[in-house]
């Protein structure tokens, strides 16, 4: 089985991601092949460079072929990005054409952002189930 995993409540990067999830990546014993996570809100901060969680994670999900992705909006109000969100103009009106969002150079390698049509276009066929924490 394939799932993704959309991280969303408090502490779901901290506690579930870093102290069970990953650990089980990392010994193989997991059960499923993870696809993609999907951080939003304060979860986000795991993926600062330094960050030990952050550092693990972007390590597993390279060997692995995760994708990891940032709310692109979350990512911005918490300086992991710069630019301006990908499918709301700034005033929060919807866009036909994604604006320009990237990275912070202080986030783990391999850590992507976007928003929905960004996390369903890289999954398209990838995933059988997908989970929120």
């Amino acid at each position: 089985m394939r799932v993704a995993y959309i991280l969303a409540s408090p502490r779901a990067a901290s506690h579930k991601l870093g102290q069970m999830i990953l650990p089980q990546l990392e010994a193989g014993t997991h059960g499923v092949e993870v696809a993609g996570i999907f951080f939003f809100d304060d979860n986000t901060m795991v993926l600062q460079k330094g960050n030990p969680i952050g550092e693990r994670l972007a390590r597993v999900a390279r060997e692995k072929g995760i994708l990891l992705m940032m709310c692109d909006s979350c990512a911005l109000e918490r300086g992991l990005a710069t630019g301006e969100p990908r499918w709301c103009t700034p005033g929060g009106e919807g866009r036909k054409e994604p604006g320009d969002c990237r990275v912070a150079p202080h986030v783990v390698e391999g850590v992507e952002v976007g928003c929905f049509p960004d996390l369903y276009a890289a999954l398209a066929g990838k995933v059988d189930q997908v989970i929120t924490l």
